[in-house]
């Protein structure tokens, strides 16, 4: 989960071994084993109640925070309000103004306690994200680089 224009689909893409292009999630998206939702979401405190309850339907819960972002929507300690093990995500970390470790310090201060830095257009670091989400028996999709 993540404001709008963090990264969240096209980091679902790059998860999935996809080609990368554009495509603003409209409703909440439930891929094989990924759910992608809007920013919407967090945005709007209506909206927001519902991340709750798909929280509940994942393993792990990814809170993604794009390098570029001048402030954070987690408050405090977030984490604690879900029983799953939560990660914390910074996106576009080569992009221009980007600041990946205020990014991450935002994270950890919201609770996260593993914290990824990814460029899911150029495919850093989604490996080692794809790793620890990895179960036995699951087969991953091929990061090269003329696939995304």
């Amino acid at each position: 989960m993540g404001r709008s224009e963090s990264g969240k689909t096209t980091l679902t893409q790059a998860l999935r071994g996809e080609r990368i292009r554009y495509r603003k999630t409209q409703y909440v998206n439930h891929f094989d084993v990924v759910i992608d939702t809007p920013g919407e979401y967090i945005q709007t405190k209506q909206l927001g109640y519902a991340l709750a309850l798909y929280a509940y339907e994942a393993d792990v819960v990814g809170l993604l925070l794009a390098a570029t972002e001048p402030y954070s929507l987690y408050p405090p300690n977030i984490t604690g309000m879900v029983n799953r093990d939560v990660v914390g995500i910074v996106t576009k970390i080569h992009e221009e103004n980007a600041d990946a470790e205020r990014a991450a310090r935002w994270l950890r201060l919201a609770g996260c306690r593993k914290i990824f830095k990814v460029d899911s257009k150029r495919g850093e670091g989604v490996a080692g994200l794809l790793e620890y989400l990895r179960e036995e028996g699951d087969v991953l999709p091929s990061l090269l680089d003329d696939t995304l």
